[in-house]
């Protein structure tokens, strides 16, 4: 599928002279698919997680964030895949806009694709998102480690959208932060939090 009809609902959801929002037309690809997690203060609290899959980041919303406890199951539900650019977005997208809130980017790095099919044989990764099964090892300034991100069988969130469950795997004991209140949490790239984000918007 184009680059262009990848991210048509990214853009058809949004007026980027409006929100300061990337408009999606070409980022950095490096020798390794990039992931990043922000924290977005919008109708309601959650983080974002995206991976960078081929020319898009492949985007789920996850209410609670990212565990670094393998017992901890967090709910995914995906929304539309977002532009590499994405990954260096922060700031704050007015009230009354799609997304309306303050963002912040809690932690990014690179993540080496894992999945295999039952002979151990390595799979194409965005064949395996697909498929509705995938994993990964993330490495990034807070999260480190191998998570997995499936989708329920037949799942189902709250308010109809697909599922899927975003859980660390058991026995990885590589080291990393999970994710902490969120009010309190600051950026990996300008080390300020939402507050101090949207303080210093409403100061321009």
């Amino acid at each position: 599928m184009a680059e262009r009809d990848r991210l048509r609902d990214y853009r058809g959801k949004r007026d980027s002279d409006r929100t300061g929002e990337p408009r999606g037309r070409g980022g950095r690809a490096g020798d390794k698919p990039r992931f990043v997690v922000q924290i977005h203060d919008a109708s309601t609290m959650h983080f974002d997680f995206r991976l960078q899959v081929g020319d898009v980041l492949k985007s789920w919303s996850i209410p609670k964030g990212p565990s670094a406890d393998p017992k901890d199951k967090r709910l995914a539900v995906p929304t539309e895949d977002h532009p590499l650019e994405y990954e260096e977005f922060e700031g704050v997208i007015p009230r009354g806009e799609y997304g309306g809130g303050t963002v912040i980017v809690w932690d990014h790095g690179t993540y080496e694709p894992l999945s295999h099919d039952r002979e151990g044989r390595p799979v194409d990764f965005a064949k395996s998102l697909e498929r509705g099964h995938a994993t990964f090892r993330l490495s990034g300034s807070k999260l480190h480690g191998e998570y997995a991100l499936t989708r329920f069988r037949g799942g189902r969130s709250g308010d109809g959208e697909e599922a899927w469950l975003l859980v660390k795997r058991a026995g990885d004991t590589s080291r990393g932060g999970g994710a902490p209140d969120p009010r309190r949490a600051r950026s990996v790239t300008s080390g300020r939090t939402l507050a101090q984000v949207a303080s210093d918007a409403a100061a321009e």
